[in-house]
């Protein structure tokens, strides 16, 4: 699987962590299940299948015990589960789901019957968890329904620390970027020394936090948006370069039904992991800036994308259930001073990150024989005039 890093390609400033992966920072984990089924005409619930499911496990006990969390919408023609509460507690409470538009609900129950499962029979649960989707039915038969309950426990089961599968993997298998064969990608920062004075801290219970680093910033995403001639690669309009004429975007035959959807019109779901101490509101600072990568590859936010984000940092865990929710603790997070370096360590792994996703996909040809083309390492290089 060739990589950014691979062909040189440096991105912004700061170091890419060991495995330049969002499993980077300590105790995420990430897993995929991966269905391909079938070629030819599309028969709805028979096939072809281009579709999975990515799980994101932020750390040990996350339903008990939450992490800081934010989220940001630049376009909001998706969905991504559980925002509410986010939005009014603060806090992640559940591991994070990604997989196709009309599979959302199962994942989402899914996650709380994996949950149910591992505890005592009878016991009081009950959980909002966070899914992401992004739409695949362009190669997919995604009216089939072919993701199952069964699909996210192998998921979960099979979540581990270490590198991570990125392209036509999990969530990412059926996916569209900028009309290449998009998916999953992820890429990591470490951000060494934070700025000065950006010791101080705000202190949800009086405590002060006096680390300065290192840090470190993992993005993951589910690249599903973008139109081919926006694209660009470090300012270079790599898009521009490799045109339809050369590369074909993937698009319906004709005859059709119903109307053509416009170029650009996918979305992308970005989850940022820190284990710098932030606040929830630091986190929804941390999730704008996704936005930020996203646009310097070319994404615009067009009116039918969803383009939802969502930042949690590992490093304070609260209480969610159970006879410690009414104890007085203490919390402390990095005073605001500390934030532009990770605003870029955001920006440019999620830059990467979108890019690792193109590279590591591998063309495919879907339903009605719609195929989705790779960018592929070679043409990148030379449209990057290597």
């Amino acid at each position: 699987m060739v990589r950014a890093a691979d062909l040189g390609i440096a991105i912004g400033a700061l170091p890419r962590g060991p495995l330049n992966a969002i499993t980077d920072v300590p105790g995420v984990r990430v897993g995929h299940a991966t269905l391909i089924e079938g070629h030819g005409p599309l028969r709805v619930g028979v096939g072809p299948v281009r579709t999975g499911v990515t799980v994101i496990d932020p750390g040990a006990g996350i339903w008990d015990d939450g992490m800081f969390a934010g989220s940001h919408r630049l376009n909001g023609n998706g969905e991504l589960t559980g925002l509410e509460w986010i939005r009014e507690s603060g806090l992640l409470s559940s591991p994070i789901g990604l997989t196709n538009t009309h599979s959302l609900g199962v994942v989402r129950d899914a996650l709380i019957a994996d949950e149910v499962k591992r505890r005592p029979d009878g016991e009081y649960f009950f959980g909002l968890p966070v899914v992401g989707e992004t739409y695949d039915g362009l190669l997919n038969d995604t009216n089939g329904f072919h993701v199952t309950r069964e699909h996210v426990f192998a998921a979960m089961a099979t979540a581990s620390g270490g590198s991570v599968a990125e392209g036509n993997v999990g969530g990412g298998t059926g996916m569209i970027c900028h009309g290449f064969k998009g998916g999953i990608g992820t890429s990591s920062r470490v951000v060494s020394a934070l700025s000065s004075g950006a010791t101080g801290a705000t202190a949800a219970a009086g405590s002060v936090a006096t680390a300065v680093g290192p840090y470190v910033v993992g993005v993951l995403v589910q690249a599903n948006h973008g139109r081919r001639a926006r694209l660009r690669v470090n300012g270079i309009p790599v898009g521009e370069r490799i045109p339809e004429t050369e590369v074909p975007v993937p698009r319906r035959p004709e005859p059709s039904p119903g109307p053509e959807a416009p170029p650009g019109s996918g979305s992308i779901i970005g989850i940022v992991a820190t284990d710098a101490p932030l606040s929830a509101v630091q986190c929804q600072r941390l999730a704008q800036r996704a936005a930020l990568g996203v646009a310097r590859m070319g994404g615009a936010g067009e009116h039918t994308s969803g383009d939802l984000f969502l930042a949690f940092a590992t490093a304070n865990r609260v209480p969610l259930r159970g006879p410690r929710l009414a104890e007085a603790g203490t919390v402390a997070t990095l005073g605001d001073g500390a934030m532009n370096d990770l605003f870029y360590a955001t920006i440019d792994a999620t830059e990467e990150a979108i890019l690792n996703a193109l590279l590591a996909a591998e063309t495919m040809v879907g339903r009605d024989g719609i195929t989705a083309h790779a960018i592929g390492s070679d043409r990148l290089r030379a449209a990057l005039g290597g």
